[in-house]
């Protein structure tokens, strides 16, 4: 696990256990070692937060190229955060571009980290799960490992968007974590990549409750790179 990323879980990770007091349903699900997707459903920029304090393993994130090329001190100092807690580099500029990141994230997963995705490519508007894309399925036959349904609940309401920091409330929140879809052997047709990401959308909804909308979700901003 990079230092750096430990020292978080140690300060961020302990403060947001322990403040917070999130509820955790499943966490037996998440693999002690070996790489897996968590595919969790995004209604909060804390989403991340929570899952990361939850869970005593490496996870590597998403995060802008812009994160990687600032210039001056705080250039310098962005990048080597997001160096130091493996962080995967994605280009917003959408196409290979936004691809290359899968590329990217393939042997982070094949030497055996977790890497948190979200198959609705953003966060939800208004609380519902919108269609997931393809792009889950995509990464875990590209790398042969399992997608880990997530399930966050009450996360946007500790921090709606536009808000910058968590509200203060404990117990709000909930992390809920399916049993692993296995990909292994199946096929990587797109009607196979549909059928994947529908199970892992099913099993997501049906561990928050949400009403499904059978749509893509309107894209608020960019978030983890999606195939579809």
């Amino acid at each position: 696990m990079p230092l750096l990323y430990t020292i978080g879980q140690l300060t961020i990770g302990v403060s947001m256990r322990w403040g917070w007091a999130p509820k955790v349903e499943g966490l037996e699900n998440v693999p002690p070692s070996g790489g897996a997707i968590l595919a969790g459903n995004h209604l909060s920029v804390a989403d991340e937060l929570f899952l990361g304090s939850v869970i005593p393993r490496h996870i590597a994130f998403w995060a802008k190229a812009e994160y990687f090329t600032g210039t001056g001190f705080r250039g310098w100092f962005t990048r080597s955060v997001m160096t130091g807690i493996g962080a995967i580099r994605v280009e917003r500029a959408g196409g290979r571009a936004a691809l290359s990141a899968f590329d990217g994230a393939i042997p982070v997963l094949k030497s055996g980290d977790l890497v948190a995705i979200y198959p609705e490519g953003t966060r939800s508007p208004d609380g519902r799960l919108y269609r997931g894309r393809t792009g889950v399925a995509r990464l875990a036959l590209a790398a042969d490992v399992p997608i880990i349904p997530v399930g966050f609940i009450g996360t946007d309401e500790l921090q709606p968007i536009g808000h910058r920091v968590p509200r203060f409330k404990r117990g709000t929140a909930t992390v809920k974590f399916g049993k692993p879809i296995e990909v292994t052997g199946r096929g990587s047709d797109s009607s196979s990549l549909r059928q994947i990401t529908d199970e892992v959308m099913v099993a997501i909804q049906e561990m928050t409750g949400q009403e499904y909308v059978p749509k893509y979700a309107p894209m608020l901003r960019v978030g983890t790179p999606q195939a579809e």
